[in-house]
């Protein structure tokens, strides 16, 4: 199948229209017209080969890995789904399903590694992946998505990355009603994890460096804000927290969320970190706290938490954008000129 994205050919170039083959759909296979497909800050960095030390770009790539697309052809032996249907794909579009994380529907974690939607290699003919900034996606049956009725197309597709990124770790640590959960960071992760921890019953409070972002907290669902540069409130909120999610992206000192911890409470990151500074392991071992990660969520989890924002109607703040401004959009989304989450219509890719 010929189709047609826009790809970073290099490092230093912008992004521009690329022609390539899909491959032709095997027996388990979907094809799918993408209609819409968010900018996660995963493609700027791949874009820009901003990971080389621990991912290395091979070009050309196609970003786009949060992808709502319609259906329109399948291959014979897929039943999940039909021509027409409303589907979405994230970060992974197949796994060995084997191992035992694959059985217990943690592709994500597969112990030969998933395959990436772009820049990976397929898992039969070792092909390049190319990800959602095209026309066309062909996927695994298995890794299509269902799209529940009643969300908005349009602003679906930041969940299929920055959504399940913080919403499986809230499930992993099991908050609920009666939880006290901080999250650092109102960001594209940031404000869908207070989304989240708010419609599953806890009480949310955002940690933020500015005072300014109070009332947009609170308009997110959050019961509170604490300032992170004031010492008196930090130390005032010392044992307050069960569970927190850390959403900040770029290398940060640690230690004063460890303070804010309860007895075996946790720090979850999940904000894509190169190096961590040292922090003191004292407070983890009198308190037994935890620090730990967390990646996106497994095809299962996913379509949980698609089906969790239908019925309580929380979709992400989004800026609808054309193909031809990706490149304005990186540039933005590089000095954090977004509120929250970049969406390209992909109907303007027929256009170029």
């Amino acid at each position: 199948m010929q189709t047609t994205g826009y790809a970073a050919y290099d490092a230093d170039t912008p992004l521009a229209p690329f022609s390539f083959a899909r491959r032709e759909l095997r027996d388990n296979d979907v094809a799918i017209e993408v209609l819409y497909c968010g900018i996660c800050h995963t493609d700027l960095h791949i874009a820009k080969n901003l990971w080389k030390d621990w991912f290395p770009t091979s070009y050309p790539t196609v970003p786009g890995h949060e992808i709502v697309g319609r259906v329109v052809e399948v291959g014979k032996d897929v039943t999940l789904h039909a021509v027409n249907d409303l589907v979405a794909v994230g970060t992974i579009i197949d796994s060995c399903q084997h191992c035992d994380q694959c059985r217990r529907n943690e592709e994500q974690m597969c112990r030969q590694g998933p395959t990436l939607t772009y820049g990976g290699a397929d898992r039969i003919d070792r092909s390049m992946t190319y990800g959602g900034f095209s026309k066309h996606m062909v996927v695994r049956d298995n890794f299509v998505l269902k799209l529940p009725e009643g969300l908005d197309a349009a602003r679906v597709a930041p969940l299929l990355c920055a959504g399940i990124t913080v919403y499986s770790p809230l499930r992993l640590w099991n908050v609920g009603p009666g939880s006290r959960v901080g999250v650092v960071g109102i960001g594209g992760l940031g404000h869908l994890a207070v989304r989240f921890a708010a419609a599953l019953g806890a009480s949310v409070t955002v940690i933020t460096r500015s005072a300014a972002k109070g009332e947009e907290a609170q308009a997110l669902g959050a019961d509170s804000v604490l300032i992170s540069t004031a010492p008196d409130a930090m130390a005032a909120a010392a044992s307050s927290f069960d569970v927190i999610i850390d959403t900040v992206p770029v290398g940060h000192d640690m230690s004063p969320y460890i303070d804010l911890l309860d007895v075996e409470g946790v720090l979850v990151i999940v904000g894509a970190l190169d190096t961590m500074k040292g922090f003191s392991s004292l407070p983890l071992i009198t308190g037994r706290r935890r620090i730990t990660g967390s990646p996106s969520g497994g095809i299962a989890e996913t379509q949980e938490m698609l089906d969790f924002c239908a019925r309580k109607q929380i979709l992400p703040d989004c800026e609808i954008i054309e193909i031809h401004e990706v490149n304005d959009a990186f540039d933005r989304l590089e000095h954090g000129d977004v509120r929250y989450r970049f969406v390209i219509d992909m109907a303007s890719l027929a256009v170029e």
